[in-house]
């Protein structure tokens, strides 16, 4: 079943989706792309998406969400590295974002037509029907990172045709615990679609919900009014939009009634215990948490009972799921013990990092994989994280990669050393802190080095507040101590992110 789509005061019909989706599939393989190739996309959530999950659907090709937040080199490099055959916009993004396109791509403009472009809508009611061959679905390629802070994209594996009927339905049944997406429900989602979460939330909502309400941005009080106007039953929300609904005053939380609502999924980042306890208190016990990410999928999930009676926790393994906790010799932890994550997901085809298998390869043993999260794994098999990957900071559900932002850094003629790492943030969960050493004879102020940053990296990149000290502390082998840096930081948090 394909959902009706509502954004904002835009409605259009289930059957109306499947026909865009044909008729862009069909646009697609006449401006040349096959199976297995990828279309990029620069939008803000908008109606479009559905067109494209719809399409990539039925012609085999994968979609790359931008993060339109990107400057045009952080968006050439990925242009340039998934090999995007076709590029859609929003006009005003790609025209901030002309330096990016790639030479000879064609690029298709929504709301606008920059020069060079052509008009989306105007384009689409000429394209034919889809007539190619029948071909294993594909979906999302998204780009996630590790501790070189390099991009990676990460390409699911096709699912033969013979075995893709049984595969969805494992699929149905994961996303039911994880998501509280089932057939018939009413669907929010808010949170942008190039993050990999809630791309998937939308994507399981346009193939079983009744109605998806696809809204451009978060607003607490809209989000509210949404859940009680349209009967939502389950919704996308992340930690730090909590956080923005609970500030609001009571009388206008008491406005809106949310007795629809009987499932909210929140993934990408934890969630301080106190702001759960209160969100449940208010919604219900419709809180849930999972654990997973863009590589491995949906690996655990936490209920609201689940969070009140182990604070902290990520829950345990959805169904066929399994996780292995290694100590550096490879062996298994006992409950309790921390060490190295490693999980296996088979409800999601196998992936593989796009143009860097030798990297995918090193992340495996026995068939698990990890990203190099450390956490344990309590007497009744509940995970329990004590560091994200690396050193990958997470604010407001965004991962951040701090290497990225060092790079930047020490390109400055001010700045000797750096370390760049996550402090504890009401709102947003973490937000990024960098400890600096000044080059010799230089004496940088912070709000000249965040001004230097804003013209290399993206703006959410730069780092809230940066200190100067002159030496970094390091470990024995040489390298800066983060984890020395970050302690009095979050020193009685329940949760060290």
């Amino acid at each position: 079943m394909i959902a009706d789509l509502q954004f904002q005061s835009l409605y259009r019909p289930g059957a109306e989706i499947a026909a865009r989706g044909r008729r862009l599939a069909g646009g697609l393989a006449a401006l040349g792309l096959r199976e297995g190739d990828v279309l990029a996309a620069l939008l803000r959530n908008d109606p479009v998406f559905a067109d494209i999950i719809e399409a990539c659907r039925i012609a085999g090709i994968h979609y790359c969400a931008l993060n339109w937040h990107f400057t045009p080199a952080e968006l050439d490099f990925i242009l340039r590295d998934s090999g995007a055959k076709a590029l859609i916009g929003h006009a005003d993004l790609l025209d901030a974002a002309r330096a990016a396109w790639p030479q000879g791509v064609p690029v298709l403009a929504v709301d606008g037509a920059p020069q060079d472009a052509r008009d989306y809508e105007t384009w689409l009611a000429r394209q034919p029907d889809y007539a190619g061959p029948l071909v294993p679905p594909r979906g999302a390629m998204g780009y996630t990172s590790g501790t070189t802070g390099r991009p990676k994209g990460v390409r699911r594996l096709p699912v033969p045709l013979d075995r893709l009927a049984a595969q969805q339905a494992r699929m149905r049944e994961l996303v039911a615990q994880t998501l509280g997406i089932v057939p018939g429900c009413r669907a929010l989602v808010s949170a942008p679609l190039y993050h990999s979460a809630p791309g998937a939330f939308a994507a399981q909502a346009l193939a079983q919900a009744e109605l998806v309400m696809l809204a451009p941005r978060f607003d607490a009080e809209e989000t509210l009014a949404l859940i009680a106007r349209h009967r939502i039953t389950a919704a996308y929300l992340v930690p730090t939009m909590y956080v923005r609904m609970l500030r609001l005053p009571e009388e206008v939380r008491r406005r809106h009634d949310l007795s629809s609502l009987g499932f909210v999924a929140s993934s990408g980042a934890p969630c301080a215990p106190e702001v759960k306890r209160a969100m449940i208190a208010w919604f219900g016990p419709v809180i849930t948490e999972t654990y997973g990410s863009t590589e491995t999928g949906m690996v655990t999930v936490a209920t609201s009972a689940d969070c009140l009676a182990k604070p902290g926790t990520a829950g345990r393994p959805v169904e066929g799921a399994e996780i292995r906790i290694l100590d550096a010799a490879g062996r298994r932890c006992p409950p309790g013990v921390a060490g190295t994550v490693y999980v296996r997901q088979p409800a999601y085809p196998d992936f593989t990092y796009h143009n860097q298998d030798a990297a995918r390869r090193a992340i495996e043993r026995d068939g698990f994989v990890t990203l190099g999260d450390i956490g344990y794994l309590d007497a009744e098999g509940y995970l329990f994280l004590c560091d994200r990957a690396a050193d990958m900071v997470v604010s407001g559900g965004v991962n951040i990669y701090p290497a990225e932002i060092e790079h930047a850094l020490l390109a400055l003629p001010e700045v000797l050393d750096c370390a760049v790492f996550g402090v504890p943030d009401a709102e947003f969960g973490e937000r990024l802190h960098a400890v600096v050493q000044p080059a010799p004879g230089a004496a940088p102020v912070a709000a000249a080095l965040c001004a230097a940053l804003r013209g290399r990296i993206a703006g959410y990149k730069v780092p809230r507040s940066i200190e100067f000290t002159a030496a970094l502390p390091r470990d024995p082998n040489g390298k800066i101590a983060k984890r020395r840096l970050r302690e009095g930081y979050w020193q009685g948090q329940a949760r060290r992110i």
